[in-house]
């Protein structure tokens, strides 16, 4: 019966909804439940203890609906408690953190690769510490850009200040002469474009979201846990911690497509002991 039930996906709000995006391409007969913590938005500037106990509270909230995976939509969670996560629970977890390494070894030709996060989760190291593990000899540049989650949540991708500010943090990437770099926040894939124009065509980009999506194909298809043909269109359904409506209107970018189903609860924890 486990096959039949849905892959439960979280993040601290709606930066997560880029793997989502992933996973409706390469699972799409698969239901979702898609929890987002819009109340306790941002992680990325939190602490590891906060951050972990947010996220254990997440996990215990998305087990009241029988998922049969969890992937951790949030780079800052992945940094800080996947780890924690693994230790606590049965259910398989993933996060984005190594998929978007394993990524950045395959196509860096320089072995030189830039990462850019929140202040959180570059001052975790998760990226440094798996590329070293996946990469002999790899030299490895990181950068803080606080400021691109807001521009993303305005809508200001195209104007002139988000590409000033891309060019403000990614310079001293380029001094490095990097030759690839991570997106490492989920919320990065929306400012491709002045990213790359910015960095220019010889680096390559990595987005974890397609990764991540295609090692939870992987590891269904393992667990003989893939859905089998069903009747109707698969379920997705999305959860909130505060307003659901801005959720709404701002996932429909990440998705691309229209949201119908998105819900409230007070908190994770009010409603797992609800």
């Amino acid at each position: 019966m486990m096959r039949q039930s849905p892959i439960g996906v979280f993040d601290s709000g709606i930066g997560g909804l880029t793997v989502v995006k992933e996973l409706l391409r390469v699972l799409p007969r698969e239901d979702l439940v898609y929890f987002g913590d819009t109340a306790r938005v941002p992680y990325g500037t939190k602490s590891k203890a906060t951050i972990v106990k947010f996220s254990l509270e997440n996990v215990e909230f998305l087990l009241q609906h029988n998922v049969k995976l969890i992937i951790i939509a949030c780079n800052t969670s992945s940094a800080w408690a996947l780890a924690t996560l693994k230790k606590y629970f049965k259910v398989p977890v993933l996060g984005v953190i190594r998929p978007g390494a394993k990524g950045a070894i395959e196509l860096t030709r320089s072995r030189r690769v830039g990462i850019i996060g929140t202040p959180s989760t570059i001052r975790s190291r998760a990226y440094e510490t798996e590329l070293r593990q996946l990469g002999r000899g790899v030299r490895v540049f990181t950068q803080s850009c606080p400021l691109f989650v807001p521009l993303v949540e305005e809508g200001w991708e195209e104007e002139a200040v988000c590409l000033a500010v891309a060019r403000r943090y990614l310079q001293p990437l380029l001094r490095q002469r990097i030759d690839t770099l991570i997106l490492g926040c989920t919320h990065y894939p929306l400012l491709a474009r002045v990213i790359q124009r910015v960095v220019g065509p010889r680096v390559r980009l990595v987005d974890s979201a397609r990764r991540v999506a295609l090692e939870a194909r992987d590891l269904l298809e393992r667990e003989e846990l893939l859905r089998t043909a069903a009747n109707g269109v698969a379920r997705r359904r999305f959860i909130v911690t505060d307003e659901p409506e801005r959720f709404q209107r701002l996932g429909e970018r990440f998705l691309g497509h229209r949201i119908t189903n998105v819900s409230k609860c007070a908190s994770p924890m009010m409603a797992v002991t609800a």
